[in-house]
């Protein structure tokens, strides 16, 4: 069975913890799978530069579903802190957390941070190693002779389930060096996309590890019956996405998934039968939609039964 899965609808100019609550308990009403948050900063207003802390507020407002970041940046962290930081919320929310790892790709960020963009794959694979180690109750560190080990240690043990963001086959390759279900760039089309899995599996292959069973894929997903509302929804992303980040030739229709119940089920369908798809991840905060009209199309969704 598919699972179904959603980021925040609305985000105003401000960041409201009650509205962002709010919407996840009404996620978890509806019966999705997860909630997910992603990272970003410099942005503007609505930018999230801390998810963890955000997911806290979910955390007190919901009880069974799952709380997810799909790009917790942890190589501009100091490590330790982050392995306190995921714990504590893993700890709030009772063991409903996953941890999507990502390095980032804004340049400014890079610089603002001062890393340089060449080590952002090596100081990942630096922190993660730390993080995992405080995670399984290793010492962090000796005072008098006595080891200082992290506490709390998370709810789920050795610690949540991780998943991890990539783009680029360099990225590709250590996903897959680390066995850990990949999270694709929202904007990508559905052929690289399979080109993109064929080379992480090759990757979690060549490290001798167990096939990796889920398969997650971050898609604007949007049902409605009206010709104008589909056609105006297009029309705000066709601009909307830097051509870095997705093929030259690309429409709309080849990474966002934007129709009638019929087209979406059927475009679900392809996506599954092609990538063996496990979670589909529903974007929210589309142009053109209110979030009624978003709350109404995940009514829809949900009654797919893929």
């Amino acid at each position: 069975m598919t699972e179904f899965a959603v980021t925040p609808w609305s985000l105003g100019d401000n960041i409201v913890a009650s509205e962002l609550a709010g919407q996840a308990a009404l996620a978890e009403k509806m019966g999705f799978h997860s909630f997910w948050l992603p990272e970003n900063h410099f942005g503007d207003q609505r930018s999230i530069p801390s998810p963890l802390t955000l997911l806290a507020a979910a955390a007190a407002t919901t009880e069974r579903i799952k709380l997810g970041t799909t790009s917790y940046l942890i190589t501009i962290r100091h490590p330790l802190q982050a392995a306190e930081e995921v714990a504590v919320i893993d700890q709030m929310a009772q063991g409903r957390l996953i941890l999507g790892l990502g390095r980032g790709v804004q340049p400014a960020m890079f610089k603002a941070f001062d890393l340089p963009t060449k080590e952002k794959r090596k100081r990942f694979r630096h922190n993660l190693d730390l993080m995992l180690n405080a995670w399984a109750g290793k010492p962090v560190a000796y005072e008098n002779d006595q080891p200082v080990v992290l506490a709390p240690l998370p709810w789920q043990r050795p610690h949540p389930e991780l998943w991890m963001a990539a783009f680029g086959p360099l990225a590709l390759k250590q996903a897959g060096s680390l066995a850990m279900p990949y999270l694709a760039s929202p904007v990508e089309t559905l052929e690289s996309l399979k080109q993109n899995y064929d080379l992480f599996n090759l990757s979690v292959a060549e490290a001798g590890l167990d096939p990796v069973q889920t398969v997650p894929v971050m898609r604007n997903i949007f049902i409605s019956e009206q010709q104008s509302v589909i056609k105006a929804i297009k029309l705000a992303l066709s601009g909307s996405v830097p051509h870095s980040m997705r093929a030259e030739d690309a429409s709309v229709d080849d990474w966002s998934i934007i129709g009638d119940a019929s087209y979406v089920r059927d475009r679900l369908k392809e996506y599954q039968e092609t990538l063996g798809v496990t979670h589909f991840i529903a974007r929210g905060r589309l142009p053109e939609v209110t979030a009624d009209q978003q709350i109404a199309s995940h009514e829809q969704l949900l009654s797919l039964n893929l």
